[in-house]
């Protein structure tokens, strides 16, 4: 899908937000119909076998216009899962967004390496001054900073990396055109001077409380590691570094007074083996060592080509590598294998006892039918609404 043609690249658009469309169906909708105007021919039919009872609503040619007119009059631009510059790092998570909206003068520098930065909301002075220094520091070393632009550690690392060549990226909760909190107007204003804001919504998109994790996962998706500076143990912050070393990536935890609840979160991940982090030599020696290296799980891109299957399901494809393929293999029986509780995708295959497409299929059609949720971990379950 490189170098993808206008209508492909509109229609990659359409499908990415139409109803039911996630990240991981997105790229499965891709790998078996090849493009994305097949896909969205097929989508309502999909929906059908799926037990659909009310039509699939599809993001219209006219919306997707509409769209790409709004992002360009703010100056900003979209990036693909099939462009040459979409963040390679990202692309090799599991749940990389098809699509990103960017806006301000930075740009992607697939030779540069990304840094996340996370922590507290209500962090200490000394938290926020060693954030600033750290992430100052990052830049000089050529190495990009990423936040989340919300208050406290977030916006201390964005404060830190603006007055430098390197730049900033925040990756923001809602719309790329939405500022939150509201006090942080200024920063990001100088953010799209100095790096790029960065959004899988639709522009105008409010923060919601769901949205916040997706938003972690791709701050984690970008950098080659995180650094959680002060948090709580039940914070955004841990749940970041959860999903960063789920990513195969670097945690570094910065160690905090014990009495301290801001420390809570950093020692907690020190304890469980994150990496000490007192000056930033323990982030440019971990790269040196790691060599840089990307994840070891497949990027994205890769699960477009039909003739690669899916990692997730290796333990199962010998076992049922000779069995026949069910390609009639009632949506139903699978439906009622499922539960609001999630159940790994393997175990489905087991229990039907077909073929890992023959599953696949028929999960992607009950996902379309908007009765299936995705969970981390390949994990599925069933999903509490009305259709």
């Amino acid at each position: 899908m490189k170098g993808a043609l206008n209508k492909e690249r509109l229609s990659w658009l359409r499908l990415y937000r139409s109803e039911n469309v996630g990240p991981v169906t997105f790229r499965r909708l891709i790998s078996k119909y090849k493009t994305a105007e097949k896909a969205l021919d097929i989508l309502p039919e999909l929906g059908l076998r799926g037990g659909r009872k009310n039509p699939i609503r599809i993001y219209s040619e006219s919306e997707a216009c509409k769209e790409i007119e709004a992002v360009q009059k703010l100056g900003g631009r979209f990036c693909l899962s099939c462009d040459e510059d979409y963040p390679s790092d990202l692309s090799f998570i599991d749940d990389a967004p098809a699509v990103l909206t960017l806006l301000g003068q930075g740009k992607i520098n697939q030779s540069q390496p990304v840094i996340g930065i996370v922590g507290a909301r209500n962090a200490s002075l000394n938290g926020r001054r060693f954030t600033e220094k750290l992430a100052k520091e990052l830049n000089a070393h050529g190495i990009v900073v990423a936040s989340g632009l919300a208050r406290g550690i977030d916006t201390a690392a964005h404060k830190g990396s603006l007055n430098s060549t390197i730049g900033t990226w925040a990756v923001v909760a809602g719309g790329a055109d939405i500022v939150y909190p509201q006090e942080n107007t200024q920063l990001y204003e100088s953010i799209k001077e100095h790096g790029l804001i960065i959004s899988e919504n639709i522009l105008g998109t409010q923060p919601k409380a769901q949205h916040f994790p997706r938003r972690n996962r791709i701050v984690s998706g970008l950098s080659k590691g995180i650094i959680v500076v002060e948090a709580s143990i039940r914070s955004g912050s841990l749940i970041t570094a959860r999903l960063a070393a789920e990513q195969g990536r670097d945690v570094f935890a910065v160690p905090g007074f014990p009495e301290d609840p801001r420390a809570a979160g950093p020692n907690k991940l020190l304890k469980d083996g994150a990496i000490l982090l007192e000056t930033v030599d323990d982030v440019l020696n971990q790269l040196i060592s790691s060599k840089i290296a990307p994840s070891n799980s497949q990027p994205s891109s890769m699960l477009f080509d039909p003739m690669v299957e899916q990692d997730c399901f290796e333990g199962c494809v010998e076992e049922f590598s000779e069995l026949e393929i069910n390609s009639e293999l009632d949506p139903e029986k699978v439906a009622s294998m499922l539960s609001h509780l999630p159940i790994a995708v393997d175990e489905i295959v087991r229990a039907c006892h077909v073929s890992v497409s023959g599953v696949q299929s028929v999960l992607l059609d009950l996902e379309i039918a908007g009765r299936l949720q995705r969970l981390p971990g390949n994990r599925v379950g069933l999903v509490n609404k009305e259709l």
